[in-house]
Formats: structure tokens, sequence, C-alpha cells
């Protein structure tokens, strides 16, 4: 199965969540509610742990992804991911690479891809604006 990549990067097919949601398995959703209480020192339960991916605009989410800051921008600027947004690099998810430098190695990947398809401000050809060059070019013309 190809990534399913979240707006930081992230690989969502790879997170327990997300498999646990898919195969519906209570036995891997109450490893990863024990496994992440005790590492963020919180009171996950074993019903928390669904997800339906990052990106999916509907379904299932877990909890932080109501507040994820990322996500919040990459909806707003209706991007697949932050690697194909116009600010990519900002300095929010520069921020990040710093906790998560795989996932600057995956965003570059997919600006290249974005960039190939034409899409993003650094593939975007500037287009001449009217004015002095659109007149030099009538004249010529004449």
């Amino acid at each position: 199965m190809p990534p399913i990549l979240s707006f930081c990067g992230l690989d969502c097919s790879e997170c327990p969540a997300y498999k646990a949601l898919r195969k519906d398995d209570p036995a891997a959703r109450a490893k990863a509610a024990a496994e992440w209480s005790k590492l963020y020192n919180a009171d996950i339960k074993p019903d928390d742990v669904f997800c339906n991916g990052c990106t999916a605009a509907g379904g299932r989410h877990f909890g932080h992804c109501s507040e994820c800051e990322y996500r919040a921008c990459g909806q707003k600027r209706k991007v697949e991911n932050c690697g194909c947004c116009d600010e990519y690099p900002c300095a929010k998810i520069s921020k990040f690479f710093e906790w998560v430098p795989a996932s600057k190695v995956v965003l570059d990947a997919e600006r290249e891809k974005a960039n190939a398809k034409g899409f993003g401000k650094k593939s975007t050809p500037k287009k001449a604006a009217p004015g002095k060059d659109a007149k030099k070019t009538s004249a010529r013309k004449r």
C-alpha cells in the first residue's frame, strides 16, 4: 500500500491509530493507548485510538488532529500536504523538522513532484505585466 501522507509529512498508513481502524483491531488500539498514555503522560483510552488519516476530511481522527496546527493550515490552504504549499517551507513546518527531520525529506520530495506538475510558486512562470512590455511587443508587431 502506498504511503498516506499527513500534511506534515508523516506516514499515516504507519500510525497505530490508522492501522487499528483499518484492521478493526481492539488489541492494537489498547496497546497504542497504553504506549501513548505513558509516552505523553496522558489518559488515552483505546476508544480514542481511531484515525482515518490526517488529510481525510471525514471520518474519525485521533484527538491531536483537532488541534494540529499543520493540519489546520493545510486544510485552510487546500493543499495535499505542506510540500505542495506555495509557502513551503514556512517557519511553522521548519520548526517541525527540528523534531522530525525525516519529514523534511518526504516533503521535499513532494515539493519536487508538485514542481514537476507545475504547481507551487517556485515553478510558476511569471506573466508579463501589462504596460511597458506589452506596449513594446505590440509596437514591434506594427
